[in-house]
């Protein structure tokens, strides 16, 4: 991948184009809007596109129109799978100066592949997020950036601040452990109040100390009511992070939001889902 000068200048309204328009997606492809970028937009179900071509963006018929006159290209994908199929129309378009900003949570290796099939003169940057829903509409994502950012700096912070962590591959690393200690933390919430329900505890009272303890965060992610994470993404997230290494307690992690994403009910909704699942011991729990 060369480090060749970026077309991208101060000043220069950059045409985006913005592939994945999820629970995450959309939000973020409305603060590009809202900052003035000509911004085109494609998402695997198009009429998920709908509100952002109505507030001014252009719908791509498929992944090669969306960039193929962009100069920043960002992909917010479900996980491997989907950023390498959308790679493998992509990538023939991407021409010398144009940024491609990789943000969904697939792991180093994926972005060190990526950076293998790039053409010369294109700059990969592993940009991947903290934060929920909430944060995306909000403009108050947390950016991890590794790689070569500083072309793109400008347009990352309509997210959220950003923290450069280092060479390319290091924010995808980084988010790995930052996913890894949020849902095992949700999880462990969750074992916990099964905990204080089998011992005839008062709700109200276990939450109470638990979130005035070191796990408060936790215990506030897992009852979130107006945020969403799939407890189908928390699967993939913490298989990719027991690939790297032996993570025990993380395992049986997994297991617990593999039960969960086995019940239909609670496979694509928020892991406040999964938490009712753990604490009934697995059986399957009635959508609200």
């Amino acid at each position: 991948m060369s480090s060749a000068r970026s077309r991208l200048s101060v000043g220069h309204m950059e045409k985006i184009a913005f592939l994945g328009l999820g629970h995450m997606g959309a939000p973020m492809a409305r603060q590009l809007i809202a900052a003035g970028h000509p911004l085109t937009v494609w998402n695997r179900t198009a009429e998920k596109a709908e509100p952002l071509v109505g507030a001014g963006a252009r719908l791509a018929t498929d992944p090669a129109d969306a960039v193929r006159d962009a100069d920043v290209v960002i992909t917010m994908l479900a996980g491997p799978d989907a950023v390498r199929s959308v790679a493998d129309a992509i990538v023939p378009e991407l021409s010398a100066g144009v940024h491609w900003v990789e943000m969904s949570t697939v792991g180093p290796d994926v972005v060190r592949e990526l950076a293998a099939r790039v053409p010369d003169g294109v700059t990969l940057v592993d940009a991947p997020v903290m934060g929920s829903t909430d944060k995306a509409a909000s403009g108050q994502l947390g950016i991890l950036a590794g790689g070569e950012a500083d072309g793109v700096a400008h347009v990352l912070a309509c997210f959220g601040p950003v923290t450069r962590t280092g060479p390319l591959g290091s924010g995808a690393a980084l988010k790995l452990v930052v996913n890894t200690a949020v849902i095992g933390g949700v999880a462990l919430v969750a074992e916990a109040m099964r905990l204080a329900d089998a011992l005839g505890l008062d709700e109200e009272t276990a939450k109470g100390a638990l979130a005035a303890g070191p796990l408060g965060g936790a215990v506030g992610r897992a009852f979130a009511t107006d945020v969403h994470f799939g407890s189908d993404l928390a699967v993939k997230d913490v298989a990719l992070a027991t690939e790297v290494t032996r993570l025990p307690a993380m395992e049986a992690v997994l297991a617990h939001y593999e039960a969960a994403a086995a019940d239909p009910a609670v496979v694509h909704e928020d892991i406040a889902r999964a938490v009712d699942h753990i604490r009934a011991g697995g059986r399957d729990v009635q959508t609200s």
